[in-house]
């Protein structure tokens, strides 16, 4: 365990820009980033995004205003990666600007985001699994949870799969990064095949009406355009995966130049990704339907669109793509969510014990509490999805506030430091416009993004749980000078000599 006193332990100071430090290089970074952002949705949950939005057009349309959104997101971190390379991300941008409370907000609320998305990968996978094999949910479930049942087999296969991802993440981002390219290019190519299969099979026919609120139960929208800008109440869940990458930044080492323009690329590819996915599938079936086939529907759609053999294989590939893109979702975020717990844990904003790096450099002791909540998904059940899913999105974008308005700061405050990417100011201003209203709007019931009252409930309770973190961390803080916290989460990156220069 770190020490609490004034000495610092060497493990906590182990920073970033080893030279020695090989094999993580950009293509890496964007198949960690790209396959976290792509996941399964695109399998498991595209026709719930049909029907919430009223149609594959305007859930199109909606992912193509995200681009609006999110790519500044994405040039944000792109400019203030490669400039503070350290553990924590969007925490650590957040201390360099404002000081440690409100780096203590934008971590937890990134953890929120990243930590739940871990047990949600671990529901989806027992769900897609029962699926497939109707037998590992045949008979009496061991209960009944939220209206889903869950069964002892279910649980048995997330436990197995969360052990076997604990133990590659043990041994480094490396090994976790090439598993990621690995599957991140199987899952895009079974996805680009379902695609043209489904242009192949389908009709314009299937894409009408181009606009029906009516299909899915507690829509508020009634414009194709309000249906458009509703996709984003999911949207940032959906998209999050691009903060993965800052977050192994300091593990990886080496030249971080060109890590952040990979942010600012898998963030982007994935919008246009989904909306190609929603055109191209809406296109081969007809979403009314649709909307209503078993997960992964995806998959399901062509066994109708194309009886026999062809069907059979095209539903097996897009099944095995989606397993695919959920190992890619639950493996990035797996270190990712150590890691930050780690640099939180350094600068005493969590308790220290969270600090603790085996002597690999490994951030043990978040990757043993990242493990036990993994654990927890498969007993939740599947109906626990929406909640998590939006709740999820509203922690992420409050970290993303943070972090663009973070970097205005960051630009009066270090206006002389090197940065090898500088974003145009007017983008810089209107990301954090973006994200306050996107923030703000999700906590308003009557915008077309609002995130639901019992996401806003859990997002409270996490908030309390964290302030008890927190409060529970201040004697350790009391212990160290605020100089020595600031080490301890930016290693040799002098911030005073930074701002003086």
């Amino acid at each position: 365990m770190p020490r609490c006193g004034a000495r610092h332990t060497r493990n906590e100071v182990s920073m970033s820009n080893n030279p020695e430090k090989k094999g993580v290089g950009a293509l890496d970074f964007f198949c960690i980033g790209f396959g976290a952002i792509v996941g399964v949705g695109w399998a498991v949950a595209i026709n719930g995004w049909m029907a919430s939005s009223g149609g594959p057009i305007p859930a199109a349309i909606g992912y193509l205003l995200c681009l609006l959104v999110m790519v500044p997101f994405g040039l944000v971190y792109a400019e203030l990666v490669p400039m503070l390379p350290v553990a924590g991300g969007g925490s650590a941008f957040a201390y360099a600007a404002f000081g440690e409370k409100i780096a203590f907000l934008s971590g937890w609320a990134a953890f929120g985001g990243f930590v739940f998305i871990i047990p949600w990968e671990a529901i989806q996978v027992t769900d897609v699994l029962g699926y497939l094999f109707p037998a590992l949910v045949a008979g009496k479930p061991l209960y009944t949870i939220l209206g889903a049942d869950v069964h002892l087999t279910t649980i048995i296969i997330g436990t197995i799969c969360t052990i076997l991802l604990f133990l590659l993440n043990k041994r480094g981002l490396s090994s976790a990064a090439a598993l990621q390219k690995f599957l991140c290019v199987f899952l895009v190519a079974a996805a680009v095949i379902g695609a043209i299969a489904g242009l192949i099979g389908g009709s314009f026919e299937n894409l009408q009406p181009y606009y029906d609120n009516t299909v899915k139960e507690g829509v508020t929208h009634s414009s194709m355009l309000g249906g458009a800008f509703s996709i984003m109440v999911t949207a940032a869940f959906f998209l999050a995966g691009f903060e993965t990458i800052p977050q192994g930044i300091e593990e990886a080492g080496g030249d971080v130049k060109k890590v952040g323009s990979t942010v600012v690329l898998s963030v982007g590819l994935a919008c246009v990704f989904y909306a190609i996915l929603l055109f191209c599938f809406g296109y081969g079936y007809d979403w009314i339907d649709f909307q209503s086939l078993d997960r992964p529907a995806a998959a399901n759609m062509f066994l109708d669109i194309f009886p026999g053999g062809a069907g059979t294989a095209l539903y097996w590939l897009l099944t095995i793509g989606a397993l695919a893109g959920l190992f890619t979702t639950w493996n990035g975020f797996f270190t990712a969510s150590a890691n930050l717990l780690m640099a939180m844990g350094r600068s005493r904003m969590i308790p220290g014990w969270f600090a603790k790096q085996d002597k690999n450099g490994i951030a043990i002791n978040g990757l043993y509490v990242v493990t036990i909540l993994s654990f927890i998904g498969p007993f939740a059940g599947a109906n626990a999805i929406d909640t998590v899913t939006t709740f999820s999105a509203v922690a992420f974008i409050l970290s993303w506030m943070i972090s663009s308005l973070s970097l205005l700061k960051l630009r009066k405050d270090m206006p002389n430091v090197e940065r090898p990417y500088k974003l145009a100011t007017p983008i810089a201003v209107w990301a954090a416009i973006a994200g306050v209203i996107y923030f703000v709007g999700s906590l308003l019931p009557f915008t077309p993004f609002f995130a639901g009252k019992k996401a806003l409930i859990v997002f409270v309770i996490y908030l309390v749980v964290g302030l008890i973190l927190f409060a529970a961390a201040g004697g350790e803080r009391g212990k160290m000078s605020s100089h020595e916290r600031m080490k301890n989460m930016f290693g040799d990156l002098d911030l005073d000599a930074m701002r003086n220069k």
